[in-house]
C-alpha cells in the first residue's frame, strides 16, 4: 500500500555563499542564485574583468619599478605646466584603489566558478570595469606620449625581479588547476572542456619552460663579482637638501660620494653658477623678489640677483622627495637661509675633501653677452677653485680641443673608435641605454661607464652585476646602505630553484587532477534511493543538496506526485510543492 504524506524541505543556511553572489551580482537570495553554465555574456564580461586585471597589475608594476625616476616625471610635469607638483601621488592612489577593486572582483568571480554558481556581473560593477579599465588604458597613452622612454625600465627591471615573478606566476597557475580540474572532469567531456584543459597546459609549459628567456648579470659566479661601483652625488643630495646647493654637496659628501655632480649656466656678467632650470621660478623665490622678470632665462640675471635669491625655502614648501619630515629642526632652518651656489664654491668644496667634479654646462641663448665665451668662463672659475683639472669631467661636445686638460666624458652612446677619435675615456649613460652587452664591450676597450639616475638598490645591484664602474644617484644615503647586490645566484643554484619549482608544480597539478577524478566518481556512484532527505538526521554536504534538487525535480517533470515511504522518511522533501 502507498501511504502519501507530506515532507517538509530543510534548507541549510549558506551565508558564505549568499555574500559572494551578493556582492558579485546582488543575489542575495537562494531563489535567485542557479548552477546553470553561464550566459555567452556573462563569459564575455568574464574576459572584460580578467583583461582589466592584467592590464592594471602591469600599470601597477610599472609605477612601482619607475620610483627610481618619480621626480624626472614630476620635472617633465613641471616644464609642461610651469606648475610644481607630485604628480605620482594621484596616479599612485588610483591605481591602487583599481586594483583593489578589480582584484576583488576577479576573486570573487573565482570563487563562482568554483563552487558552480552562474556568473551573473551586477551592472554597477560593470560601469565600474569599464570606467577602470578606460581610465588605465588613458593612462598608458598619456604616459607614452609624455614619457615614453620610461616604457624601457620594464625590460630592465626584468634582471632584477624575473626569477620572483617566475615562481609567482607559477604559484597562481598552479592554484589555479583547481578550477580547471573541477570543471575537465565533470561529466561528458566538452570542446569547452577540452579548450580550456589544452590553453591551462600550454599555459603551464610556458611558465615551465620562461626561464630560458630570463637573463640577469645576477646570476654569475660570486667570484666574478667586480667591486662595489662608486656612487657620484647627481646635484648633490637632493632629497636631504635642495639641489645644487652647497649644503646639499655637503650632505652628499657625509655619504661618502666618490664625485660631485652640478649643473653649470653662466649669469650675465660672467659668473658660473648652478641652476638645472632653464628659469629661476622652481627653486629661488623669484615670483617674490622679481615677479615681473620670473619667465626670464636664468642666464639673463647678474650674479648680484641671483645672489639675492633664496634658494631653499622652495624645498621646505614643495617638499618633492618627501624627505623634509625626517630632517632636523638645525637643517631646516640652514635649508631656509640658503642661496644660489656659484661653481667656484662647489669646486673648492671638492677640492678640499678631495674629491673629483662632474659638469653638466648649459650654454646660454645667443643674445647673452658670453655666449661666445661661456667655455672660458668655466674654465676660468676652475682654475680659480683650485681644483685639480684631473678630477673635474667635461661633458659637453663642443670646445673638447680647449679643455684637453680635463677630464673627457660623453653624453651620447658612441662607438669605442668614435671615442677614441675625440679624445673622450669615458662614458655617461642613462640606465636605459647601457645594456650589459654594451657595458662589458667598453669596458673591455678601457672605456669607464657612468650610469644615471641609479636611485634604488635594485637598478643599483643589477649594474654591481654588470660591472659598472660608478653610478650617479639622487639617493646617495639610499645606496649606502647596499653593502652587497639584493640577490646573487650562480647558474648550478638558479638551475637547481627553477628545477624544483616546475617538479613541485607539476606534482601538485597531478595531485589535484587525481583528488577531483576521486571526488567526482564518488559523487556519480551515489545511488538516489540511498540518498537521506532529511536534514535533521544528517548536515548534507553541498555537492549531495545539489543531487537531491534535481533528483526531486526529475521526479516531478516524470508525473510523480507520491514518494514510496521507504525511501524518503519523515522530514524530507515535499514534493507536492514542486508541482
Amino acid at each position: 500500500m502507498v501511504k502519501h504524506q507530506p515532507l517538509q524541505q530543510v534548507y541549510e543556511k549558506q551565508l558564505c555563499l549568499s555574500f559572494l553572489t551578493g556582492i558579485y551580482g546582488c543575489r542575495w537570495k537562494r531563489y535567485q542564485r542557479s548552477h546553470d553554465d553561464s550566459s555567452k555574456w556573462e563569459c564575455a564580461w568574464f574576459i572584460i574583468l580578467c583583461s582589466t586585471f592584467f592590464l592594471l597589475l602591469f600599470w601597477a608594476y610599472f609605477w612601482l619599478e619607475a620610483h627610481n625616476d618619480y621626480n624626472q616625471f614630476n620635472w617633465l610635469l613641471y616644464n609642461r605646466s610651469g606648475e610644481w607638483k607630485d604628480g605620482t601621488v594621484p596616479i599612485f592612489a588610483t591605481t591602487t584603489v583599481g586594483l583593489s577593486y578589480i582584484t576583488f572582483l576577479m576573486i570573487l568571480a573565482l570563487c563562482h566558478i568554483s563552487l558552480g554558481q552562474q556568473l551573473n556581473l551586477y551592472w554597477i560593477h560593470k560601469i565600474g570595469v569599464l570606467a577602470t579599465l578606460i581610465t588605465t588604458v588613458s593612462g598608458m597613452v598619456s604616459i607614452d606620449d609624455m614619457w615614453g622612454d620610461e616604457w624601457d625600465i620594464i625590460l630592465i627591471s626584468i634582471q632584477s625581479t624575473g626569477p620572483f615573478l617566475h615562481i609567482g606566476a607559477l604559484a597562481a597557475a598552479t592554484s589555479l588547476g583547481w578550477l580547471v580540474a573541477g570543471h575537465v572532469v565533470r561529466g561528458q567531456r566538452t570542446k569547452f572542456q577540452m579548450t580550456l584543459l589544452l590553453i591551462y597546459v600550454s599555459v603551464l609549459l610556458a611558465l615551465y619552460v620562461v626561464p630560458l628567456s630570463i637573463s640577469s648579470p645576477c646570476i654569475m659566479d660570486r667570484t666574478s663579482l667586480k667591486p662595489r661601483p662608486e656612487v657620484i652625488g647627481r646635484r648633490g643630495a637632493p632629497m636631504l637638501a635642495p639641489e645644487n646647493t652647497l649644503m646639499s654637496f655637503n650632505k652628499a659628501l657625509q655619504q661618502g660620494v666618490s664625485s660631485l655632480e652640478a649643473d653649470v649656466t653662466v649669469s650675465l656678467d660672467g659668473v658660473p653658477f648652478l641652476m638645472r632650470d632653464r628659469t629661476l621660478r622652481r627653486t629661488t623665490d623669484i615670483t617674490k623678489v622679481f615677479p615681473d622678470r620670473q619667465h626670464k632665462d636664468a642666464s639673463l640675471f647678474n650674479w648680484t640677483d641671483i645672489r639675492s635669491l633664496n634658494a631653499g625655502q622652495w624645498f621646505l614648501e614643495s617638499d618633492p622627495y618627501w624627505t623634509v619630515g625626517s630632517l632636523t629642526w638645525k637643517d631646516r632652518n640652514r635649508i631656509a637661509n640658503l642661496t644660489v651656489c656659484s661653481l667656484v664654491e662647489m669646486l673648492r668644496l671638492a677640492a678640499r675633501a678631495n674629491r673629483s667634479a662632474l659638469l653638466n654646462l648649459h650654454r646660454p641663448p645667443p643674445e647673452h653677452p658670453h655666449y661666445k665665451t661661456w667655455v672660458m668662463d668655466t674654465l676660468w672659475a676652475v682654475q680659480r677653485s683650485g681644483i685639480s683639472q684631473k678630477r673635474v669631467t667635461w661633458t659637453p661636445d663642443t670646445d673638447r680641443a680647449r679643455v684637453r686638460g680635463l677630464q673627457q666624458t660623453s653624453l651620447e652612446k658612441l662607438s669605442v673608435e668614435e671615442l677614441r677619435s675625440r679624445g673622450i675615456s669615458s662614458l655617461t649613460l642613462r640606465y636605459s641605454q647601457a645594456s650589459n652587452k654594451d657595458i662589458q664591450n667598453f669596458l673591455a676597450n678601457n672605456m669607464s661607464v657612468t650610469v644615471y639616475p641609479v636611485n634604488e638598490p635594485w637598478l643599483y645591484s643589477v649594474l654591481w652585476c654588470s660591472g659598472v664602474p660608478s653610478v650617479s644617484s639622487d639617493a646617495p644615503q639610499i645606496l649606502r646602505k647596499v653593502p652587497y647586490p639584493i640577490w646573487l645566484l650562480s647558474p648550478y643554484e638558479y638551475g637547481l630553484v627553477w628545477i624544483t619549482s616546475d617538479l613541485v608544480s607539476i606534482a601538485i597539478v597531478i595531485g589535484i587532477f587525481i583528488f577531483q577524478k576521486w571526488k567526482m566518481s564518488g559523487m556519480q556512484n551515489y545511488n538516489p534511493e540511498q540518498i537521506m532527505l532529511s536534514a535533521v538526521t544528517r548536515r548534507p554536504s553541498r555537492d549531495v543538496n545539489i543531487m537531491k534538487e534535481k533528483l526531486i525535480f526529475s521526479e516531478v517533470s516524470n508525473g510523480v506526485t507520491s514518494v514510496d515511504e521507504h525511501l524518503y522518511p519523515e522530514n524530507g522533501y515535499d514534493i507536492g510543492q514542486y508541482k
